[in-house]
């Protein structure tokens, strides 16, 4: 069962109440991410998710995580370049004690500058752990080179300078400017009684925003078909392709979600079993789909010997291509199927799964996530239609291409 209130302040609730689980997750969304930020306050979504949980009036950092622990429950967060997020994860019995920390940090934390320092290592160590991850250079890279320097380009951490001068007044304007009321989903699953819900919902969040209306949202269209290459010195080649895909609420989703899995989903798909099977060029050869509000990019990786990257890159076209010829089989399209609808299913049991799953749609699209409506548009798919639909997305006409690794230029690309 389903429940969605929108308060009179534009604050939004929705819980998923699930028979038979004994944990309840609880998170509290923001729509503001890397994709609100521009070029002198990139990183500052991901810097204000970690200070958060510095301090607030009421609790010490260390009270904070104590607190938790002391009724077995977790907390954590995350940002990404549209949506942050903290949630918790406890037993039924503690759903209010969770919520009431969640109100506390999200409202009440003291961005102590001596604290703010701290935490300024911590993140700095957080992007020189990044800058050690071949696959995230990589994906930042791609990033850049598909949608330019700005918006959903940027990288969710920011660069080091950024985060060195990021002051308290600059976390609070920034804070003002989105974590309003009506930009602001709290989630809920579980087995939960929703008016108990709907009460502690009041109880903590309601009153306590500053502002109701949120500054303008931004976004960034897909301009770029930039082919480059970052050198580290280290032993593979990791390769990347970028395509432009399709926006969440396209009719045309779940199409290009069981097409992504038979070219590049798993270890059955197309680009496994001839790059990696058949050729033994990659350990790790992959594609997936990423539906963003109102765009979408499709991307392939490969991690491979530098000497063998261009022939992997020339293999990889060679796939796709045959791909949006041929399109896909029967048997493959049923195996496409029922690996998404296996998804949706197992998703039903975790809820911090769903919690995330129904606050994000509510959040980003105001809408309900139906799940039956899913499974039927799923069960409906026809291999003439997905093979209509592959043709219209799966194009390489606007390709771009990113590198990493010890090679000193960029990879050769013949579409």
């Amino acid at each position: 069962m389903t429940f969605v209130k929108k308060f009179d302040n534009g604050l939004r609730l929705i819980i998923e109440k699930i028979d038979g689980l004994l944990s309840v997750s609880t998170g509290v969304l923001v729509k503001t991410g890397s994709v609100n930020e521009s070029k002198n306050i990139n990183g500052i979504s991901h810097f204000i998710e970690h200070v958060l949980f510095k301090g607030t009036d009421k609790r010490s950092a260390f009270e904070i995580s104590d607190y938790i622990d002391t009724i077995g429950a977790s907390i954590n967060a995350f940002t990404s370049k549209e949506v942050t997020c903290y949630y918790t994860k406890s037993t039924y019995e503690h759903t209010e004690e969770t919520m009431e920390v969640l109100s506390d940090l999200f409202f009440n934390s003291k961005l102590d500058s001596a604290e703010l320092e701290k935490e300024k290592g911590v993140i700095i160590e957080e992007i020189n752990m990044s800058e050690d991850t071949p696959e995230d250079l990589l994906f930042n890279l791609l990033a850049e080179n598909y949608y330019g320097k700005k918006g959903f380009g940027q990288s969710i951490l920011g660069p080091e300078k950024n985060i060195k001068k990021f002051t308290k007044e600059d976390a609070l304007a920034y804070m003002d400017k989105y974590y309003t009321a009506d930009n602001v989903v709290i989630s809920v699953a579980g087995n939960v009684d929703v008016d108990s819900v709907t009460k502690y919902v009041e109880k903590y969040f309601v009153n306590n925003f500053k502002r109701k209306k949120s500054a303008k949202q931004f976004t960034t269209k897909q301009t770029y078909t930039a082919n480059t290459y970052k050198y580290k010195k280290i032993e593979q080649c990791h390769v990347g392709l970028a395509i432009p895909g399709i926006d969440a609420l396209d009719d045309r989703y779940e199409a290009v979600s069981a097409a992504n899995i038979v070219l590049g989903g798993g270890m059955s798909s197309r680009l496994f079993q001839k790059i990696r099977e058949e050729m033994g060029l990659a350990y790790s050869v992959y594609s997936y789909s990423s539906a963003y509000k109102d765009q979408g990019v499709i991307e392939f990786y490969a991690g491979v010997n530098p000497t063998s990257r261009d022939k992997t890159v020339e293999e990889m076209i060679k796939v796709i291509n045959t791909f949006t010829k041929d399109g896909v089989t029967e048997k493959e399209l049923l195996r496409g199927k029922e690996q998404m609808k296996s998804s949706l299913i197992m998703g039903r049991e975790s809820t911090s799964s769903q919690m995330l799953t129904f606050g994000k749609y509510l959040l980003l699209y105001d809408q309900v996530f139906n799940i039956e409506e899913r499974m039927q548009k799923i069960n409906e798919l026809k291999v003439d239609y997905v093979n209509k639909v592959i043709k219209e997305v799966f194009k390489l006409d606007k390709v771009c291409a990113a590198t990493v690794g010890p090679k000193r230029k960029p990879v050769e690309l013949s579409i």
